[in-house]
């Protein structure tokens, strides 16, 4: 299930959502045409709401200007195909006048997670690209600070028995390829929901995936900030770790809601160390 998502450990939701627009577009041979001779992309951005990972998409109200069309009537021409081809991915709206609202669902979002805890962000060659800005150091020591809080937080974990790194643990931090328990993440509970439904866990998950999004999309574009989106995640991640409890009460009675925490913050690590390292050229210390 979800094989879409497999495309690439770390395939920008928003690249996979763009595709399948794409496809439900060529169904119709007037629509590919538009797209194809306009030399525009598909009009597509993600939704302010960090209790869903939420894509928008105007197509239905561009295509309208060029075919004699109703903007809802395209809007479900397109939805419908969505639906047959990737209805366990993402959970669609049509909104008037002819708004296409794509949400992912849980599972793809678990699936997502769990590809970035078994890979490594340092595969990422091709969009390195150090930014050479001034920075600000209390605010690069804070992004330094969130991600040796990570690697202390999975030590610990490893330690207690929460989760199990191979031994022995690298000398820096411990390296996601060799998590061998649990061999994957129980980010979904018995009815196929995301464990991690607390607003903290909403915001930080919005956070990576918007940064992730932006590797993609700015591969060989210096617009984004990286400094900003590195503080932005640590922020994030430290309203969680703040709010979000894995040991005692939560430990004991719901071990695998403190495994996908874990899980979650191994997650905000690989993409923090990608950050530091390749886009703000810094040292990523497993310890301060």
């Amino acid at each position: 299930m979800h094989h879409i998502l497999q495309v690439s450990k770390y395939t920008a939701i928003r690249q996979l959502v763009y595709s399948h627009l794409l496809s439900a577009i060529s169904i119709n041979t007037a629509y590919q045409t538009t797209v194809r001779t306009s030399g525009k992309k598909i009009p597509l951005h993600q939704g302010r709401d960090e209790k869903k990972i939420l894509y928008i998409s105007g197509v239905a109200l561009w295509l309208t200007k060029s075919q004699n069309q109703k903007p809802m009537e395209i809007a479900n021409a397109i939805a419908s195909h969505l639906l047959a081809t990737c209805g366990d991915v993402f959970s669609i709206q049509i909104v008037p006048p002819g708004w296409i609202h794509l949400e992912l669902t849980h599972p793809a979002i678990a699936t997502w997670l769990q590809n970035i805890t078994v890979g490594s962000m340092g595969e990422r060659n091709n969009i390195s690209n150090p930014q050479s800005t001034t920075c600000n150091s209390e605010s690069l020591f804070f992004v330094q600070y969130a991600h040796a809080r990570c690697s202390s937080l999975l030590l610990l974990a490893h330690r207690e028995g929460l989760i199990t790194f191979r031994e022995p643990l690298p000398n820096t931090i411990p390296y996601f390829k060799n998590l061998i328990f649990p061999n994957s993440i129980p980010w979904l509970d018995a009815e196929n929901k995301l464990r991690l439904n607390h607003s903290a866990e909403g915001r930080l998950i919005t956070e990576l995936v918007q940064i992730v999004d932006n590797l993609e999309s700015h591969a060989h574009n210096s617009a984004v900030n990286w400094q900003k989106a590195a503080l932005n995640l640590s922020q994030a991640f430290d309203t969680f770790w703040r709010q979000c409890r894995i040991w005692g009460e939560v430990k004991i009675n719901s071990p695998q809601l403190a495994q996908a925490r874990l899980g979650l913050i191994m997650v905000t690590q690989s993409i923090l160390r990608f950050l530091l390292e390749e886009k703000l050229g810094i040292l990523a210390p497993s310890e301060l």
